[in-house]
């Protein structure tokens, strides 16, 4: 696979790229039984529906009552009904898992001397827990909240380029979100596309300029 040209920062999706947001159920396995799987399913899909729903009404609220918005139609969804539970899964969210292969991705990237950052929907105080209680390091953490609106609004990928001082050509952005990856490469980006489910195509303007499984195959593809 050719490496990209040009690149001098990568910047992350955080929730599913870098970050397993099915580990907040999996922690709470013994709580949730066989319907832990599609608590994490139905919860991550309508997280992701009302960004979008919320966008098109033109009623922004933040990822954080996004997220237990979301989690609530999926716990009476599968009729789950446990004291206590919501508040779990909730705390949780903020210490999700990293993807094995992220700390020393970022590591070379970093060793490279290339900057590295995260535009993220969380809410910022989401995403420095997740960074926090990952021990990661970046050089931006970027969310959405500073551009009142949620990806792929071009407003959002604008927030790197002015961050970093950077032209779109110039940042390499990574995301296992298909329909984040079309928009971000829409929007001018190179894209590696981390397809971690091995998800079709999408039928959307812009195309990913890699596909990779895992983010393992990163620092190759830009020179690190």
């Amino acid at each position: 696979m050719d490496a990209l040209t040009g690149v001098k920062a990568c910047v992350f999706d955080a929730y599913g790229t870098l970050f397993d947001t099915a580990s907040a159920a999996r922690r709470s396995a013994g709580l949730l039984g066989d319907k832990a799987g599609p608590l994490a399913a139905l919860w991550r899909e309508k997280q992701l529906a009302y960004t979008w729903l919320r966008a098109v009404q033109g009623r922004h609220a933040d990822f954080w009552q996004v997220t237990g918005d979301a989690l609530d139609f999926a716990l009476e969804a599968l009729a789950i009904d446990r004291p206590g539970l919501r508040d779990r899964l909730m705390q949780l969210y903020l210490t999700l898992d990293p993807y094995p292969e992220v700390p020393e991705v970022l590591r070379r990237l970093r060793a490279a001397g290339l900057k590295t950052a995260i535009l993220s929907n969380g809410t910022p105080r989401m995403i420095e827990a997740l960074v926090a209680g990952a021990g990661l390091q970046f050089d931006a953490l970027l969310s959405v909240e500073q551009a009142g609106a949620y990806k792929p609004h071009a407003s959002v990928y604008q927030l790197a380029l002015d961050t970093l001082g950077l032209p779109a050509r110039a940042i390499a952005f990574q995301s296992s979100n298909g329909w984040d990856a079309y928009g971000a490469s829409a929007f001018g980006m190179q894209v590696v596309w981390c397809n971690r489910s091995r998800q079709p195509r999408e039928r959307l303007p812009g195309a990913p300029d890699r596909e990779v499984d895992t983010l393992a195959a990163l620092p190759a593809l830009v020179g690190a």
